[in-house]
């Protein structure tokens, strides 16, 4: 059976964190069984834009810190690493995400290397079963002697939900991600990239910062919720097999994760996982918003045809939040946004959501196109 780890902890603290993360890695055979004196341990952090660690939209710096300070502790160098999302003026804004969440003052404060996957540098790897398909891959993955995935634990208005395994998604450098959005324009499609990814980086562990989640509109626009919970595990579809469940989803529903398991990249059926800590089964989180869901199954016939059309849902800039910054007309794969009215030609829109996504102002919202269903989701 698979292991995943799930433990209690509610404060940010450091001396309280890093007891929760030392007792959580005994369950997985400690730090020796991952991290040796003098390697280069390489965190890939969740930096999707300039968020402030308090908005529960990036991984929170404190978290980070314990897991520097620890690692330190062990003798390892330790880089802190990523690639934000969107574009402003045609550069990610990494460099300001890492200012902005924490990160760079717990860098400096620590000790630790910020990598800015804007400027290290990329590789390219072809997983095995990838067909002719290329990936461009931040270089310092691959400079390092371990991996070790720190994703946040939030909802996604387009997949439903986000964590370990879309987490590495950030290993593509820049402007980069907006061609496999424009490639893979739905989310059954773009999940086998982000599974292809997975086999290209494969982190040697994954702890998730779920002492404070994101709920709702996520994964930019949602609201903090106090799950007060870090889960650790050495497979990522299993550790987001059970975050899932706390949320109340199931991830064999999401399409996000289809490829993932008819590849059988991991273990996603509860029964097969063994979940340890301080917690036996999937502890349940109450009241917790999960978005409504953007796409409907294209199966079914005429009923679920109707059903599409009726619950089918599109991004709307709201001109009153915008302040004209630019990045949902930069990020936008196929654009489809008028920079200076910041109109969407709907013709060319491929409901990526990246707009939406992107939006460090939450000023693109999606709404229903059918009257009656954008009714019923006002009552």
């Amino acid at each position: 059976m698979t292991d995943v780890v799930c433990m209690d902890c509610a404060s940010y603290e450091t001396p309280a964190l890093i007891e929760k993360l030392e007792a959580g890695m005994a369950f997985l055979g400690g730090w020796d069984s991952f991290a040796k004196p003098g390697m280069k341990v390489l965190l890939k952090v969740n930096l999707i834009g300039p968020k402030a660690s308090q908005t529960a939209a990036v991984t929170h710096c404190e978290f980070v810190r314990a897991v520097v300070r620890i690692l330190k502790g062990r003798g390892c160098e330790v880089w802190i690493g990523d690639s934000a999302g969107g574009a402003i003026a045609g550069i990610a804004p990494t460099e300001r995400g890492f200012e902005v969440s924490g990160l760079a003052r717990i860098a400096a404060e620590e000790g630790a290397l910020l990598k800015n996957f804007e400027r290290e540098g990329s590789v390219e790897r072809r997983p095995a079963d990838s067909g002719d398909r290329a990936y461009f891959l931040a270089k310092p993955l691959f400079d390092a002697d371990l991996v070790i995935n720190l994703p946040k634990l939030k909802t996604h208005s387009a997949a439903t939900y986000t964590g370990a395994f879309k987490n590495l998604f950030g290993c593509v450098p820049g402007l980069k991600k907006a061609e496999y959005h424009r490639i893979a324009p739905n989310t059954h499609e773009f999940g086998r990239i982000i599974a292809d990814i997975n086999l290209c980086v494969r982190p040697g562990l994954h702890i998730m910062d779920g002492i404070v989640a994101m709920q709702g509109r996520g994964p930019t626009a949602g609201t903090p919720y106090p799950s007060g919970k870090i889960l650790f595990s050495t497979d990522p579809l299993a550790l987001d097999a059970v975050a899932c469940a706390m949320l109340g989803v199931e991830l064999a529903g999401l399409p996000i994760f289809d490829s993932a398991r008819e590849r059988d990249l991991g273990q996603w059926r509860l029964p097969a996982i063994h979940l340890v800590g301080d917690h036996a089964t999937p502890p349940p989180l109450p009241g917790f918003e999960v978005p409504k869901a953007m796409k409907v199954g294209a199966t079914g016939g005429r009923f679920f045809g109707v059903m599409i059309n009726f619950m089918k849902r599109r991004p709307v800039v709201d001109l009153a939040a915008c302040k004209d910054c630019g990045a949902c007309v930069e990020s936008c794969p196929v654009k489809a946004i008028d920079r200076p009215t910041k109109r969407i030609d709907y013709t060319a829109c491929i409901e990526c959501l990246c707009c939406h996504e992107l939006c460090m102002h939450e000023a693109i919202a999606i709404k229903p196109t059918n009257r009656l269903m954008a009714l019923l989701s006002r009552s």
